[in-house]
């Protein structure tokens, strides 16, 4: 099973940003992830909210062997060619660590407070579709057309490749069963999504039957979700051992609401056995 820690950057200084991805690399913890929104989604007023891409740009420097990602990148923030520079960017200067997270966004709120287009849900999975094959195509290879009912893509290259060939690895964050799962099926190469064991075996089952039909094979797709850490270590274990059951191989850790001592007593009594999984 691999882990990784999701750092919130959010309410806090860029020193304990980097302070807590450093935390995850000398724990043990396979990844670290951080968010994509410019304002706080939680708390009171305005707070700190540090930009996602750029944020793992700087981190690339600060930790030098987990990799790094967002959960996940709003399709609404970034032209699907500028996500591909950003995330090219990112994987250099990561030395190829770089996971790159793709959703259908969600915070309405922010979008109207930024003056940023919110279509609807329809519209902003219909772009997610478009945005995947852009994205997937821009980093696999030189001169990429797309005519898409929303972008058009006309024999673009970007130099220079990925470190990671064809490119890095692609999630689709979907929880969505008749239209989200779908997508995942069709072009992750990890699908993340959330919910108890039973959902996400059901949801598998989608995604299985649709990969299938776009002619992929389904064990092919790596399947994540998420581990609660404001619970009792055997709570986490139980937790963990019922994802692993239904076909879950990469767990994110929340920061907990308890704080650095919840996580310490994760990394000492949970951790090592989850690392053997």
């Amino acid at each position: 099973m691999r882990l990784g820690l999701d750092v919130n950057q959010q309410r806090m200084s860029f020193n304990e940003v980097i302070s807590r991805a450093r935390l995850a690399e000398e724990s043990g913890f396979d990844g670290v992830w951080g968010f994509d929104h410019f304002q706080p989604t939680y708390g009171e007023g305005p707070g700190e909210c540090f930009e996602g891409m750029t944020t793992l740009a700087a981190l690339s420097g600060h930790v030098h062997r987990v990799r790094l990602g967002l959960l996940v990148t709003g399709v609404t923030y970034r032209h699907p060619s500028v996500l591909a520079a950003e995330a090219l960017t990112v994987d250099h200067a990561s030395g190829g660590r770089l996971e790159l997270s793709l959703g259908a966004a969600w915070l309405e709120a922010e979008h109207r407070a930024l003056g940023i287009a919110f279509p609807s849900t329809a519209e902003r999975i219909e772009r997610l579709d478009e945005a995947l094959t852009i994205v997937r195509g821009l980093l696999s290879g030189p001169g990429f057309s797309f005519e898409g009912r929303y972008w058009q893509i006309d024999e673009a290259t970007l130099d220079p490749r990925p470190l990671q060939l064809p490119h890095p690895p692609i999630w689709v964050g979907a929880g969505g069963e008749s239209k989200m799962v779908p997508l995942a099926a069709r072009h992750a190469d990890v699908w993340h999504t959330f919910g108890d064991a039973a959902t996400i075996a059901r949801r598998s089952r989608i995604l299985e039957e649709a990969a299938l039909a776009a002619g992929r094979d389904p064990a092919t797709i790596a399947r994540a979700t998420n581990l609660n850490l404001s619970q009792s270590c055997d709570q986490m274990l139980a937790e963990a051992e019922a994802f692993r059951q239904v076909g879950v191989s990469y767990l994110v850790c929340g920061w907990p609401a308890e704080g650095r001592a919840r996580i310490d007593e994760f990394v000492d009594r949970v951790l090592p056995e989850l690392a053997t999984w």
